[in-house]
Formats: structure tokens, C-alpha cells, sequence
């Protein structure tokens, strides 16, 4: 078997992937427009945080990592596999435009024989209906001497539990034999592959997967307003329903949702669905709740202020990236709030141990050293996302006012500070 695959976007996804299949001893061709990346892995550095610089390194070493922008690159590959960004535009329906472009690009340099999978969150269709066509204008003809699958990404940056190599591969084709050739390649490097009847199907388990984390977050932090109203600490009523061994999955609120699968794929579902006259209405009201929890959490820092204007204060954000312990800022709920104070006249600080700089619709912030006379000067410190790297310690000896959004000071000495738990109840306290 040829040892040679293309990866084509080495993003989030992307260079991950290419970093399972250099330790299983391939050789990776890594396809990026971005050359900002791609001289970053010429030098042996990663950009992304499950990706260490030593794996990089000794890959380009090695001469078994070639980052390159030529698409004409790909020619000794057995398989090529697409990572590139699915977003939605901002009416919320699918941006194939990355896809469309790669494929456009990936097809005059196609060779017989080669297979070609789609990794990126999309909706069911996708591969034979977009991708397909335009891979066969390069002339070969699929399941013939073209192989097309689709294998859903599964990657969740910063989660130690389970590595990239060890979350079981979805895997389909177009045809049979491209299925079974899909599968043979992810099982070279995966611990457990399943192989499933079509790429339609393959490509609905991964909106279906991220749709239920959708609609139970939106829940979850919907229930927690309920308890602020009725004054009862959401946590506390997790953490007890979490004690039924069957029939329960607990999920937790925070300020939104974030990141580029959980807040995307549901509208790829959606738009899916409308184009046969039909709709969801727990996606309709799942988006609606959880666009608004920034808003929900400005109203509960003025109510703890108690202030009907933001305008002249001092709010110092803890952590602006979409989850705890990874630097990535896609989606974050975070950004949002911060536009909203600055909106309303506030000024905004920030700290987080993974982001030096935030484009804030045009406004550049840096970020602030997260000092005892910063904590000090803020009318209120938010505890956005609960890095391991927070000094929470300092924050509540500290600070004034602490709106906490992810329960990270629950038990601890409050200090000088008044602390205000999102779903904690009116009091807001732990």
C-alpha cells in the first residue's frame, strides 16, 4: 500500500488528522492557502494545541510532512482528504464556498485510482450531490477509477480523555467499493471504524450528533434562567440529577454556545430539511435561546451593578475562547458579550492565557494582564470561560463584583467579592 496521503486544510481538524496518520507511519502532504501556517509547520511549529511542536518537527525532519499551497502536490498521494471550514453565512444557511474551491482546485490534479474522503461538517447530499460532480469533471469516473467517502470529523480540541485516534470513525462512499476503501484507509489508523449504508447517512450521524449537544445546551441554559427567577441554584440540581445512573446526560449552562460545529451543523440540518417543506422547531428555538444568553448575562451584571446603563463602567472578562483550555475563539459566546458592553458604552478588558489580541468588529483589544489592581479598578470581573490558567484566588480577594458563568468559584472563600453565579438563583451565590 502506497504510505502517502494529501490533507487539504490543516486547520482544527486538518492538522490533527495529518499528526494520527504521521504516527502511524505515513507520509503527509499538507495542502493550506494560509502561509502564515504553513511556514509556521516549515519551522517545526504547531499552531494548534493537541498538535505538539515535536511531532512538527520531526515530521518535517523526517521529510514526511510537506506543507505546500500547490494543489499539484497531491499527485503521489493514495488519498486525499478534505478538512476545509463548512461555515453559514449570516442568514444562517450553508457556505460550501471553501469546499467548492478546493474541489475546483483538487480535480485538475487528480490521478486514477486515488480516493478521495470528505471530512468537514455538511449536510446530507453533500458528497454526491456538490462534491462528486465536480471531481468528476476531472474526467475519471467514480467507483471506477475515483473513489469518493465521507467520514464525519469527531475532533474535540483540549479533550485529554479521548485523543483523536481513539473516538471510533464513521466512514462511508458513493459506491461500495469506495466505502470499503474509505474504511481500509481510517482503520489503518483508527482503533474502531464503522462503516455505514451511504454518505447521506454518514453525514446526518454527525448533525445529529452535534444538534442533540445544540438543543440540550439551549436547554440547560434555559432552565438556568428559570432558576435564577425562581431562585434555586441550577448547579446544585445538576449535580443531584446527575446522581440517576440511567436516563440522564448532564449538560451545564454558560454564557452561549460556542465553536464551529455545535452552533453551525444545526442549520446545515435545518437548511436541509427546508428545501423539502419541512422544519424543526427545537432548532428554531434552540438558536433563539442560546443567541441570547449574552444578552441574558449583560442584564444579570447590571441587576448585581445595579445599574440600567453600562456606560462609564469597568468590566474585565476572564477567558474569551468558546471552551475551557484551548486556544480557539470560533463562535465564542465571549466576543459577543463584549460587543454588547462596549455597545452600551463600557470599558472592556480581557484576559486569557491562550489569546494575545481580539478583532472586536474592527476594534483591536490586547489583552490585560490579569494583575490585583486590574481585579481592583473593575466595577465587575466575568468569568467567561474557566481556563485552568485563571487566578481565581486573586480574582475573588480582589475584586468588587464577580459574575461567574461556569460555576469555576463554587466553594471557594468569596474574599471581598460579591460573587453572582449564572443559574444560581437570584442571590447568584454558590
Amino acid at each position: 500500500m502506497n504510505r502517502i496521503i494529501a490533507i487539504i486544510g490543516l486547520g482544527y481538524v486538518g492538522l490533527p488528522l495529518a499528526a494520527a496518520f504521521l504516527n502511524k507511519g505515513y507520509s503527509v502532504i499538507g495542502i493550506d492557502l494560509d502561509e502564515q501556517k504553513l511556514e509556521s509547520l516549515r519551522k517545526g511549529k504547531s499552531y494548534i494545541s493537541d498538535v505538539p511542536d515535536e511531532v512538527v518537527k520531526r515530521a518535517v525532519e523526517q521529510e514526511r510532512l510537506t506543507p505546500s499551497s500547490d494543489f499539484s502536490a497531491i499527485k503521489p498521494a493514495e488519498s486525499v482528504i478534505i478538512c476545509v471550514p463548512t461555515p453559514i453565512t449570516k442568514e444562517h444557511v450553508p457556505d460550501l464556498s471553501y469546499l467548492i474551491d478546493a474541489a475546483e482546485r483538487l480535480r485538475v490534479h487528480l490521478r486514477a485510482g486515488q480516493l478521495v474522503t470528505l471530512e468537514s461538517s455538511t449536510y446530507p447530499g453533500t458528497t454526491k450531490e456538490v462534491l462528486m460532480p465536480l471531481l468528476e469533471k476531472s474526467g475519471l469516473s467514480t467507483g471506477k477509477d475515483l473513489f469518493i467517502g465521507f467520514s464525519p470529523e469527531r475532533v474535540d480540541p483540549g479533550n485529554e480523555a479521548f485523543p483523536l485516534t481513539a473516538i471510533p470513525k464513521v466512514v462511508s462512499g458513493v459506491t461500495e467499493e469506495c466505502a470499503l476503501r474509505t474504511e481500509q484507509l481510517y482503520k489503518s489508523v483508527f482503533g474502531k471504524v464503522i462503516k455505514v449504508s451511504s454518505t447521506d447517512t454518514a453525514e446526518m450521524t454527525k448533525l445529529l450528533e452535534n444538534t442533540f449537544r445544540f438543543v440540550n445546551i439551549s436547554f440547560i441554559n434555559e432552565f438556568a434562567v428559570l432558576c435564577d427567577k425562581l431562585n434555586i441554584n441550577v448547579w446544585e440540581v445538576v449535580e443531584a440529577a446527575s446522581s440517576k445512573p440511567f436516563g440522564y446526560t448532564a449538560f451545564y449552562p454558560g454564557p452561549g454556545i460556542g465553536g464551529h460545529c455545535i452552533p453551525v451543523d444545526p442549520h446545515y440540518l435545518q437548511w436541509k430539511t427546508q428545501q423539502i417543506g419541512v422544519t424543526s422547531s427545537f432548532i428554531e428555538l434552540s438558536s433563539r435561546i442560546n443567541r441570547g444568553m449574552p444578552a441574558y448575562v449583560l442584564s444579570r451584571i447590571k441587576e448585581a451593578l445595579g445599574q440600567k446603563s453600562m456606560k462609564g463602567l469597568r468590566v474585565f472578562i476572564m477567558g474569551v475562547t468558546f471552551k475551557k483550555n484551548v486556544a480557539d475563539i470560533r463562535g465564542s459566546s465571549s466576543i459577543e458579550l463584549i460587543r454588547l458592553l462596549a455597545k452600551e458604552g463600557a470599558e472592556v478588558l480581557y484576559y486569557d492565557p491562550y489569546i494575545e489580541k481580539l478583532d472586536i468588529q474592527g476594534t483591536m483589544l490586547k489583552a490585560t494582564q490579569a494583575s490585583n489592581s486590574e481585579f481592583r479598578r473593575a466595577d465587575c470581573v466575568v468569568i467567561a470561560t474557566d481556563h485552568r490558567e485563571l487566578p481565581l484566588e486573586r480574582v475573588l480577594k480582589h475584586s468588587r463584583l464577580v459574575f461567574d458563568t461556569r460555576n469555576a468559584t463554587a466553594g471557594m472563600p468569596p474574599g471581598r467579592a460579591k460573587v453572582i453565579i449564572l443559574g444560581g438563583g437570584r442571590t447568584g451565590t454558590a
